[in-house]
């Protein structure tokens, strides 16, 4: 049990980063009070930040000064210990460390990358600073191109060579392994540290971590990018030297591989671009242009004049050399590229045993629903009982990339709505892995159940005075189809309004999907993730005014919808007066909506009328509150009405930087939830999960 790990790697490139996101995404599920340390760096302040660094703290927003991460630059170390003040290296690491561990509930050490010409010396070292640290070691090592003998012997002579040193070692992570090899390894490992009480994990190797992207191509062989310089995040899985001619070069691509041709062929530039965009040919990653040689003026313009080009690079290096440069080029996972860190979770998810890491390194308790833990938790509850949801803005770039993760995590089931060619092209566009065969694209007008669906609405819609050919007109629009999707139960649940406004999205559930049976009333919630803990508020988007009677329900309804998510509720009934001191309508209205759900719900805790302040603060709660068990602690917040609600919860997002869920909608017989015009993919993953759990338990 403890507060600190160190992940140390026992060969060079062992895809560490892997790891670390894994162990940070797992950690921060407890606290956010989790700080990332480097005893050493190699990057120099003016070559930017440190790669694992930066990834990890804008990945998972953890607030901290990047200054405050790092013991000391490389340069630094290597001429202390050249000197013989290798103790003083070691206790500049140590105030480093303590300094931040004043500030932090967990502290992740990650080792130096054995890269340096003294790789040898870094191998003792961070073994070394591990011990005088007194942090447990994950040591992580590759099996890239080995044969299982080598890997285990190395992981062996790695793992005593830190006993020996006086290094507590946890476990042994042996990533990138041939997928063949798996289970060989995995058992050889478990047979050769039978007798250690280690963790051991084997991690396969994945060509889409591997692989480069078309900017990291560009940036290790110092390129100028000519042309597809918004498509630099295509990854080059493979490189090929483009010395045939067109007709006999065609045959031998492969999918997204690199071209490497002189910059004076134009028939390989151009036929390239056309292979791309044919359905007979496997896409290409990208073009490097050899020896410093541009595309001919007829050509530049040409490629000028075309939609979409794949990137195109230019390098002064003749194409033997640029060649050797291509097969040195690293690929790494940045707070930019989510599809390799999603996959890097899935993997560590997959082949670690989490649960026994967090026994083992964990002295933290949690201290309520921090976000972390909370966004894992509905993802893994929407995946207990797989829901299907539909998504009626299958044109929209961030409802595919969601749609993507959804899919590849195998979070729920999707039907997208959208025309399907302009779907299918999109998908094709961002370079998105979907499955096509299980992911139906549907467009209301071409569907078979289009007759159906409207004739349906007309027989709900018909005391309104709709007709058959008014009811053909609702249902060609993607949200009257996709509710009525959910209502037929063709989905469970739908997901809406990254390009509709709310009153789209939801219009047609008030109409014919409704209240459930008890409910008079059809309200919403924000899941508010502060720094360390998840609070609910509602109604900020639906309820403009509502009565006593509808403030009570929305409580109820609200207290609900806290405990489904795993959120002990504790209700406060908020109002400009706490307790019996205030007067007037207004505070009339929330004093006896308290009654009315203290009358409905004696079992729940719930105080009113309160102010903001007298809910969430301890000391304010002693006087002006005592002996509340609510006051204080609140974690569900009931406001008076619409402009109250939208305003604050506006307003604590902004000065907080919070991350607001929502509006979640509660009441309706079957979910239907709305997008704000500004989600962003995570949102999208988010609401979609939480849409899913709530068709669990409708």
């Amino acid at each position: 049990m403890t507060d600190v790990l160190y992940i140390a790697t026992i060969d060079r490139y062992s895809g560490k980063s892997l790891v670390s996101l894994g162990v940070t995404d797992l950690l921060l599920r407890r606290t956010t009070r989790v700080g990332i340390f480097r005893p050493v760096i190699g990057a120099q302040p003016d070559r930017g930040r440190d790669k694992n660094i930066d990834l990890l703290l804008r990945h998972f927003h953890i607030d901290m000064d990047y200054e405050n991460t790092y013991g000391l630059l490389m340069d630094e170390a290597e001429e202390l210990i050249g000197q013989g003040r290798y103790d003083e290296v070691l206790d500049r690491i140590i105030a480093r460390y303590k300094a931040l561990g004043e500030c932090c509930d967990f502290i992740l050490c990650i080792g130096s990358d054995l890269e340096s010409a003294t790789a040898a010396l870094e191998f003792s070292f961070n073994a070394d600073v591990a011990k005088n640290l007194g942090a447990p070691v994950l040591l992580v090592g590759s099996g890239v191109e080995r044969q299982v003998a080598s890997i285990v012997n190395s992981a062996h002579a790695k793992f005593k060579a830190y006993q020996e040193r006086g290094a507590q070692v946890l476990g042994m992570v042996v990533n990138r392994v041939a997928m063949d090899q798996l289970e060989e390894v995995r058992g050889a490992l478990a047979e050769d540290l039978k007798d250690e009480d280690l963790i051991l994990a084997v991690i396969p190797a994945n060509e889409t971590l591997a692989s480069p992207t078309m900017r990291e191509v560009a940036e290790q062989l110092e390129g100028e990018i000519l042309f597809g310089g918004d498509q630099l995040d295509t990854l080059a899985h493979d490189y090929l030297v483009i010395a045939m001619r067109l007709d006999n070069y065609l045959m031998h691509l492969t999918e997204n591989a690199l071209l490497i041709t002189p910059g004076d062929r134009s028939d390989v530039i151009l036929s390239a671009q056309q292979a791309h965009r044919s359905s007979r040919y496997p896409q290409v990653a990208g073009i490097v242009l050899s020896g410093s040689i541009k595309p001919a003026p007829p050509v530049t313009r040409m490629l000028e004049g075309l939609k979409a080009v794949v990137p195109i690079i230019s390098v002064q290096t003749d194409t033997y050399d640029t060649a050797r440069r291509v097969s040195g080029v690293r690929s790494y996972i940045s707070a930019d590229n989510r599809a390799k860190i999603d996959l890097s979770l899935e993997l560590f998810e997959e082949f670690l045993d989490t649960a026994e890491l967090e026994s083992r390194i964990s002295s933290i308790q949690p201290r309520g629903m921090t976000p972390r833990m909370f966004l894992y938790y509905i993802v893994e509850r929407a995946k207990q009982q797989k829901q299907h949801i539909v998504l009626p803005e299958g044109d929209d770039p961030r409802i595919l990339q969601a749609a993507e993760v959804l899919l590849s995590r195998d979070i729920v089931d999707l039907t997208l709505l959208g025309r399907p060619r302009e779907v299918r092209r999109l998908i094709h566009e961002l370079g998105l892995q979907i499955d096509l065969d299980r992911t139906p694209i549907l467009w209301p007008g071409e569907s078979e159940r289009f007759e159906e669906y409207a004739e349906t609405l007309l027989e709900l819609r018909r005391h309104k005075g709709m007709n058959l050919d008014a009811a053909r007109d609702f249902m060609r629009d993607v949200s009257y189809f996709g509710t009525m999707m959910v209502y037929k139960g063709a989905a469970d649940g739908m997901v809406s309004g990254a390009a509709h406004t709310t009153q789209h999205t939801i219009l047609p559930a008030l109409q014919f999907i409704k209240a459930k049976p008890g409910f008079s009333v059809v309200s919403s919630v924000f899941f508010m993730c502060l720094d360390d803990e998840v609070l609910v508020y509602g109604d900020c988007a639906v309820n403009p005014n509502p009565t006593a009677e509808q403030l009570a329900e929305i409580a109820l309804s609200s207290a609900d919808t806290a405990q489904t998510f795993g959120i002990e509720p504790r209700v406060a009934m908020l109002s400009y007066s706490s307790g019996e001191s205030g007067v007037g309508e207004d505070v009339d209205r929330v004093r006896k909506a308290t009654e009315i759900a203290r009358e409905r719900r004696p079992d729940l805790r719930l105080v009113g009328p309160i102010q903001y302040d007298a809910a969430v603060d301890a000391s304010v709660a002693a006087q002006k509150m005592p002996g509340s068990d609510v006051a204080g602690q609140a974690t569900v917040f009931i406001f008076p009405d619409l402009n109250t609600g939208n305003n604050t919860y506006k307003a604590v997002q902004r000065e907080t930087g919070a991350i607001a869920i929502g509006p979640v909608l509660q009441g309706l017989k079957k979910p239907i939830n709305d997008l704000s015009r500004g989600s962003t993919v995570e949102d999208v993953i988010n609401t979609v999960a939480i849409t899913a759990i709530q068709a669990q338990n409708s």
